[in-house]
């Protein structure tokens, strides 16, 4: 009976030491996010980062290679997420006008909650090395892509061009807000701006 608890004991911590450096990785992520959108890339250290996420500088090599791949990881890993989040509730939806009202929702839900993300990718994307700049682009297409398809089967006779024209201008509302507000530094109801922005980029998206 020792054994065997001593077994699954030691089998438990690499699993425990797996989640811990995940969390680790994780709040190395956040701070960069943070961080970059007050100061701009180059405006924080390795140093910076460590601090805020509570380990040393030099601990944070034990993450990221440097802190190009921490802004890498971050950028690629929001794109991904969106694709991936995106395509998940669309999918789920029993029609075109489920599909795009979870869209927006979905959408409208990461703009109130990344908002420091929205403003680095703005800002400092071309910080990133050419190859990582273009696996962000080309997810950023796919999902541009997915919520033209899903538009185009509400808009059928909509021209490929003005589909696209609608999505990107709709991002540009949603992804602008939170950070406009927080800039003329006054706060935001998340619970109150998200059914106003739900019902605004509905009507543009519509728009005829």
């Amino acid at each position: 009976m020792t054994e065997v608890a001593e077994s699954t004991s030691t089998e438990a911590r690499p699993t425990q030491r797996s989640q811990a450096k995940a969390d680790r990785r994780a709040a190395l992520l956040e701070a960069a996010a943070t961080l970059f959108a007050e100061r701009g890339f180059n405006g924080v250290s390795i140093e910076d980062l460590g601090s805020a996420a509570g380990v040393s500088g030099p601990a944070v090599y034990r993450h990221f290679a440097s802190k190009q791949a921490v802004l890498g990881a971050l950028l690629v890993g929001v794109s991904e997420h969106l694709l991936g989040g995106g395509t998940e509730v669309a999918t789920a939806a029993s029609d075109p006008a489920t599909a795009l009202r979870t869209l927006i929702a979905f959408h409208v839900d990461f703009a109130l909650t990344e908002p420091d993300t929205i403003r680095v990718q703005d800002r400092d994307l071309d910080a990133l090395p050419e190859s990582e700049r273009r696996a962000v682009r080309r997810l950023q297409r796919r999902y541009i892509e997915l919520w033209m398809e899903v538009l185009a089967a509400l808009h059928p006779s909509v021209p490929a061009g003005e589909l696209r024209m609608r999505v990107q201008a709709t991002f540009g509302l949603i992804n602008s807000t939170p950070h406009s507000v927080r800039a003329a530094g006054t706060s935001i109801d998340a619970g109150a701006a998200r059914p106003v922005l739900e019902r605004m980029a509905w009507a543009g998206l519509n728009a005829h």
